[in-house]
């Protein structure tokens, strides 16, 4: 049944948690250091507490974007295979 077609759900987890805490670890650090994207920052330090455009508010932001990014990529495999195991029956 559908192989090699399901995702395996924790490595995609875990690679959705590295990207999206990298990804907010640079945008903190790139306005801290720069200044650009600081409103961004800002809006997203009203959804993740204590990420801010500093060195710790990065990292406090990195791991925010870690723990969010596995929930909505273990989510996502996890309604992946479930859907192509109910839909796409072979």
């Amino acid at each position: 049944m559908n192989n090699g077609k399901c995702l395996s759900v924790c490595c995609f987890a875990l690679a959705a948690g590295v990207l999206w805490g990298l990804s907010l670890w640079v945008i903190g650090l790139v306005a801290w250091l720069f200044g650009w994207g600081a409103a961004m920052v800002a809006t997203m330090g009203s959804m993740y507490i204590g990420f801010g455009a500093s060195l710790m508010g990065s990292l406090i932001g990195m791991v925010w974007g870690f723990i969010d990014g596995f929930i909505a990529g273990f989510i996502f495999a996890w309604l992946y295979n479930f859907f192509l195991r109910k839909c796409c029956k072979s």
